[in-house]
């Protein structure tokens, strides 16, 4: 009964979302009311420690919303001013071509958002771009999850390796360098097929002609910009250490890209645009904006999350000025929120869009529309960021209960582990997984699990930093079926209500993603 408890959090949003196609709202609220009753009942959490959840779980959908309110509002005011035209126009310039475009656009560009920013951005970022190239608004969000994936395991200027291994004992900078090596040694399979597999799911789900050639033709490309970032990866790690790495090799791999998409190498004659969106036709860019105004928002972007991660002057003061974190909630000293909001992404979103109008010589009615446009996109996911995170945090903290008993998720993993032993190294990425999926943070699944898997590695002798290291992997797997993910990427696209097909889309590559880890850690420990 306890381990169907603890596996309620799962198999509930699996039901509703996927199986039963309901809405993420609707999906998400039953899937909550479920989760909150069997830790009422079963696992003897107190009502108190339930409503401080609920409570903490609003407060972190608030902050979700100001990122995904910033990355909607950039996008809308660079549509008014002409921007996203001269972008796409700058796109189509390198190839016409949308197997071309999604690896530029979703994975390496989503890559360099990731390593600056995290926190799910890249996805609301690169979604409606996609959309704005032709791609159906389903194809973008789908393709947008499945490609912010490899660089999460760096993810805000390695956040996700240097907090999320926090906890263990004698974690320092050596110790997250050693692992984050390894993370790329791992990686270099799932990192290097992943522009095929989003080349594949494109043309194959997309495509008005289902089927393999129109994407095999294009595996020696995509090999070759794969390897060029799993590769570059390796390199900076070792050089550099972890922090850098998901920035350096995508920028690595988008010169590589472009030169020799440009160039046509490795690449067949003619422009496959199957998968285009059915009455879309390419904007005229009437105006007489340069590229690099037209990407400057973006530029912005970039700069600012770095400047505000990087420079410790600068980060202090956005993380200390307009400190809207909520500790200590209802007196439980485990339960807390933070949000710095001037530390946020979507802060950063928002000042690039203000900017925006200021470099692009436009007026200033150019954001305020879209500001006002974008409140009313994000109402009903808001609804269901409330929902999945009140899920979330009752999930989390259960561990403060009457019975004495391990927490939800520790319990979970503690039940696989005695069932799977010496073959642990299989499953350790589909723990960091399931973490992602439920918390929605590839960091709070590696917080939360890194400890176990430590435990687990020390007591069936495997080495315990390749067993990290599958954990982080897997936990950027889960970013791309993780439900408040999900949620944002529907919702910057217009498919709100349809998250449950955006999962049945990105599920596969997520469990080949795990899979491929495993495979990755299993060779490394034989090589040690």
């Amino acid at each position: 009964m306890l381990i169907l408890a603890a596996l309620s959090a799962i198999i509930a949003p699996f039901l509703f979302l996927v199986l039963l196609r309901m809405s993420a709202v609707k999906g998400m609220f039953f899937s909550a009311i479920i989760v909150i009753l069997l830790a009422l009942t079963v696992w003897g959490v107190g009502g108190e420690v339930i409503i401080a959840s609920i409570l903490q779980g609003t407060h972190k959908a608030l902050t979700i919303l100001l990122i995904l309110f910033g990355a909607i509002v950039l996008l809308d005011t660079l549509r008014n001013t002409g921007a996203v035209s001269r972008i796409n126009k700058g796109f189509r310039s390198i190839s016409g071509d949308m197997r071309v475009q999604v690896v530029i656009v979703a994975f390496l560009f989503g890559s360099l958002i990731e390593g600056a920013a995290g926190f799910g951005t890249p996805a609301a970022v690169t979604g409606p771009l996609m959309v704005a190239l032709g791609f159906t608004p389903m194809a973008a969000a789908a393709l947008a999850l499945i490609a912010d994936s490899s660089a999460v395991s760096f993810g805000a200027v390695g956040t996700p390796v240097q907090v999320g291994l926090s906890n263990i004992p004698g974690a320092n900078l050596s110790f997250y360098q050693d692992v984050g090596v390894k993370i790329t040694m791992i990686d270099l399979m799932g990192a290097t097929f992943i522009p095929f597999v989003l080349v594949f799911i494109l043309t194959f789900f997309f495509g008005k002609k289902k089927g393999w050639s129109n994407a095999l033709s294009y595996l020696p490309w995509t090999l070759l910009v794969g390897a060029t970032y799993s590769l570059s990866a390796l390199l900076y790690a070792s050089l550099f250490g972890h922090e850098f790495v998901s920035i350096l090799a995508s920028l690595t791999g988008l010169i590589v890209a472009t030169v020799t998409a440009k160039n046509g190498v490795l690449l067949p004659k003619g422009e496959w645009k199957d998968a285009l969106e059915g009455g879309f036709e390419e904007e005229k860019d009437q105006s007489n904006m340069g590229l690099l105004r037209a990407w400057s928002p973006y530029v912005v972007v970039v700069l600012l999350l770095l400047i505000t991660r990087i420079i410790p002057q600068v980060k202090q003061f956005t993380l200390n000025v307009f400190d809207l974190s909520w500790e200590n909630i209802l007196g439980y000293e485990q339960i807390s929120s933070g949000w710095q909001v001037l530390y946020s992404p979507g802060t950063v979103l928002i000042i690039a869009a203000l900017l925006a109008v200021v470099i692009q010589r436009k007026s200033f009615n150019n954001f305020t529309t879209a500001a006002a446009k974008s409140l009313g996109s994000i109402k009903s996911a808001g609804l269901a960021l409330l929902f999945t995170l009140a899920l979330v945090q009752v999930f989390t903290n259960s561990g403060l209960n009457g019975e004495d008993l391990l927490s939800m998720p520790q319990y979970i993993a503690q039940s696989l582990a005695g069932a799977f032993g010496p073959m642990w190294i299989f499953v350790a990425p589909f723990l960091g997984e399931l973490g992602a999926f439920i918390t929605g943070s590839a960091t709070v699944s590696t917080l939360t699990f890194s400890p176990v898997q430590y435990s687990i590695a020390n007591q069936t002798g495997l080495n315990t930093d390749v067993v990290l290291a599958v954990q982080v992997i897997g936990a950027a797997a889960g970013n791309m079926i993780c439900v408040h993910n999900v949620v944002a990427a529907t919702a910057v696209v217009g498919l709100t209500g349809k998250e449950g097909d955006i999962i049945r889309k990105t599920l596969g590559p997520a469990i080949l993603y795990g899979v491929l880890a495993g495979i990755g850690g299993f060779i490394l420990l034989n090589i040690l």
